[in-house]
């Protein structure tokens, strides 16, 4: 029998139980940074496999490898998924509703987790069929900086094992259950908040001669950065720059002293982000100042780009398209959303991909949405795809 064939027969035999922890996974969610009870259920499932793992890494991080027993010296191929979820109030009615009020797996970490957990029985169970070693990564914290991808790396996440190629695949509500979805290059943005308080002399509305207006200073701000991202940008690379944040909390007849702004950065070429990032507080602090205010600017390391790199995402396509057949395979849209698996890009030889989540049938919610809830037929093509196609990176020239 095919390795194809020994995979897919495997991966139907175990897809109920997969699906049973996928639903726990999506009933207990919990935010970035705070995965102990989910670290924990999955350290106990590597535990009872008899595979091997360290955890704790950057946080509540895993690190799981299973090394073939075919003779050769296969290469060392990573496969990352996350584990936590969003501050979202759950609307579905499903028996596994989240328990954890206010928290939701809204972004589908729940079936990325829980498809790795399936890969990880695969690749164990044929593993007699490749020699090298396949990691199993396990990331806290992909939604909120710092990112529990540059934590774990900074941890010694790759200190026993340095992967030649890093891999991750991603729920996508544009496509159905069954299929996935490949891009080459940069395929997200990099991601940088930018916080801003502005500061000055608050009073009547009625005499604004006595005072400074931050709330005028502040919208100017905000004009003034949209005309930074229009005119000094390079027009050749994409970027955006949107503000969700703008707290001035005085009265009709009340300026505040303080006015809160607060927005993302996002571009797609890492100078043209470095040069953005130095000239923001420059016209923030300068803007301010000519309403008479002064202001703080706060903007934390944020993430690089996301790069699927070329030859790395040709190979995973291509047997991909083995595994799964053509008509089974496409192609995703560039995006300005981010992903902290931009930190393994910029080391590693990396492909990015996305695996479909919608129901033929219906609408399975927007990511990041109240609704959001995956097809479960999904979870068999992305665990079965993502250990074939890392096998097959294993046995790469051998």
């Amino acid at each position: 029998m095919s390795l194809s064939q020994q995979i897919k027969d495997y991966s139907q035999s175990i897809y109920p139980e997969i699906v049973q922890h996928y639903r726990y996974l999506h009933q207990h969610p919990e935010l970035s940074y705070q995965e102990k009870n989910t670290s924990l259920y999955v350290a106990q499932f590597l535990t009872a496999e008899g595979i091997e793992h360290k955890t704790n890494i950057g946080g509540y991080g895993i690190l799981a490898w299973i090394k073939g027993e075919k003779e050769g010296t296969g290469k060392t191929i990573a496969i990352v998924a996350d584990m936590d979820a969003l501050p979202v109030h759950e609307e579905n009615d499903v028996e596994f509703k989240s328990v954890n009020e206010g928290v939701m797996h809204a972004c589908g970490h729940d079936s990325h987790t829980a498809s790795l957990m399936g890969a990880a029985k695969i690749v164990k169970h044929v593993r007699k069929e490749f020699s090298g070693t396949v990691l199993f990564v396990f990331q806290p914290g992909e939604e909120k900086a710092p990112g529990g991808a540059y934590l774990m790396l900074e941890d010694g996440l790759f200190d026993d094992f340095v992967p030649d190629v890093v891999i991750k695949q991603h729920s996508y509500v544009d496509l159905p259950a069954g299929k996935i979805g490949f891009q080459k290059g940069k395929v997200m943005a990099s991601a940088d908040e930018v916080h801003i308080v502005v500061k000055g002399q608050g009073g009547h509305g009625a005499l604004p001669h006595e005072l400074n207006d931050t709330v005028l200073a502040a919208s100017n701000i905000i004009v003034a950065l949209q005309q930074v991202v229009s005119r000094r940008r390079n027009p050749f690379q994409p970027m955006t720059l949107s503000f969700g944040k703008f707290i001035a909390n005085g009265a009709t007849n009340v300026i505040p002293s303080e006015v809160v702004l607060a927005g993302s950065l996002r571009c797609m070429d890492e100078t043209e982000r470095e040069r953005m990032l130095s000239l923001i507080p420059e016209i923030v602090k300068s803007t301010a100042s000519a309403y008479g205010c002064t202001c703080d600017v706060d903007i934390p390391m944020g993430y690089p780009c996301t790069i699927s790199h070329a030859e790395v995402t040709e190979r995973v396509e291509q047997n991909a398209l083995l595994f799964l057949g053509t008509d089974n395979v496409a192609e995703y849209p560039q995006r300005m959303t981010a992903e902290d698996f931009g930190f393994y890009t910029q080391i590693y030889p990396s492909c990015f991909y996305r695996f479909g989540v919608n129901n033929r049938n219906r609408t399975c919610g927007k990511q990041h949405s109240s609704t959001f809830l995956i097809d479960e037929n999904s979870i068999d093509t992305a665990m079965s795809t993502i250990a074939y196609v890392s096998i097959m990176e294993v046995e790469r020239a051998q």
